[in-house]
């Protein structure tokens, strides 16, 4: 029986597709295998948001190779269909196949056990080989592809749902648009159909999880919202959560539909990227600092207690030091639970490269990273402070050891408890 090993990068929604592709070699008589086994097929899964992705896909190419000298290598996702001719290059690789066409995968695996030996050619122009002449399409010329659900699951309590794929909307500093495609999805009535296969399957806590999934329904006619209400009309005892979504695209709809739905979690991952106005124009987004507080403040009147994670974008061309410092002051003054920050890369193919705007020197980054992140701890603190001694239902997970397991309430506070498998991806209410 042919071996194959997954290794995937980056967000959930790689991880959702990897289960995915997982699951269909199964079903055709492939063995998957975990890290530290012999295989004879790798697969790796990359992500391309910022240089340091890019870092990390190259450096494990070279340890999978070093890992399974003799195994056919595959690497996909979006670094490879941004740059498939400079991993082409590194010594082990065997195909490249875009983000876009993970689904070609299973046939090429399928081909290869009828062939002697590994291959570096491929009569699918949808997959690039290391000697295929190869391009990297312009956002102006990329298409709508076809939507591919998909759900994880395997040893994960938590499954991470694929409801959205794509985006339509080019800001200056990313390059997920060119790597993804336009926005696309499946209709709600397949999508919740797959949620209805996941919670069969065990599933307890459902993340819906896309590149932006509040634009769900571009290419069906239909809404976000109108999705989120036919999930929470699905049976069994599950929970849901909404991952990164779109200030523009988080009405007050929504965050009252959460606040008093059945199975939605009071967890809400929002992308700032900026507290500067100024900076928001440089980088094209579609929103203010306004509407962004507005949504923050409509959040915690209905919802006191919920979660509220904002992503933080720091270092882009034309941050000056006082639009920073407006910037710091505006995320201090948010009652936000947690940031995730990280610096500006520079990203070949986006506008913001070649905006005539001065760049932030490295040193400064790493100082506005550490302002930031000084406030998110202060933040996160006092957010966990404010819920000692109170009631909340954990969904407990297998921990790292059988000595104790962590579980995490319905606002995403992590608790942990001696060991007790009988609990495993089981709710338990109480006093945290």
């Amino acid at each position: 029986m042919i071996k194959v090993l997954f290794q995937t990068l980056g967000c959930k929604l790689n991880f959702a597709e990897s289960s995915m592709l997982g699951k269909q070699l199964r079903a055709a008589g492939f063995e998957t295998v975990g890290k530290g086994e012999a295989a004879d097929v790798c697969v790796l899964n990359t992500c391309t948001v910022t240089d340091v992705a890019d870092q990390k896909g190259r450096q494990a190419i070279r340890r999978l190779h070093r890992e399974h000298p003799d195994a056919t290598l595959i690497v996909t996702g979006c670094y490879a269909e941004l740059q498939p001719d400079r991993i082409a290059a590194i010594e082990g690789v065997d195909y490249v196949v875009g983000a876009n066409n993970k689904d070609q995968i299973l046939r090429l695996i399928e081909d290869l056990t009828k062939k002697p030996g590994n291959t570096s050619s491929t009569s699918d122009t949808s997959q690039t080989s290391p000697t295929s002449d190869t391009s990297t399409p312009s956002p102006s010329t990329k298409g709508r592809f076809p939507f591919h659900g998909g759900y994880s699951k395997d040893d994960r309590t938590r499954c991470f749902l694929k409801v959205q794929d794509g985006c339509d909307y080019f800001c200056t500093y990313c390059t997920i648009p060119m790597a993804r495609g336009r926005s696309r999805n499946a209709s709600i009535a397949d999508t919740v159909a797959l949620a209805q296969q996941a919670i069969d399957e065990g599933a307890k806590e459902i993340v819906l999880t896309g590149v932006n999934i509040g634009d769900f329904g571009r290419s069906t006619g239909e809404t976000f919202i109108d999705l989120i209400r036919a999930l929470d009309n699905v049976q069994g005892e599950v929970r849901y959560r909404i991952s990164s979504c779109e200030p523009n695209l988080l009405s007050d709809e929504i965050i009252d539909f959460v606040a008093s739905s059945k199975h939605f979690a009071p967890h809400f991952h929002i992308p700032l990227q900026s507290g500067s106005n100024d900076v928001l124009k440089i980088m094209h987004r579609r929103y203010t600092r306004e509407l962004f507080a507005e949504r923050i403040e409509h959040i915690r009147k209905v919802m006191p207690h919920a979660f509220i994670g904002v992503d933080c974008m720091v270092g882009v061309r034309g941050e000056t030091e006082e639009m920073f410092a407006d910037y710091e002051a505006f995320v201090d003054a948010l009652e936000v639970t947690q940031l995730h920050v990280f610096p500006y890369s520079e990203r070949a193919h986006t506008r913001m490269v070649e905006m005539d705007l001065p760049r932030v020197a490295p040193a400064e980054q790493k100082r506005r990273v550490e302002r930031l992140m000084a406030i998110s701890e202060r933040h996160l603190a006092a957010f966990y402070a404010k819920h000692k001694g109170t009631q909340a239902t954990v969904l407990w997970e297998s921990g790292s050891n059988k000595r104790t397991m962590a579980g995490w309430t319905e606002n995403y506070i992590r608790v942990t408890s001696p060991y007790n498998e009988q609990k495993i991806n089981q709710f338990e209410v109480l006093w945290i």
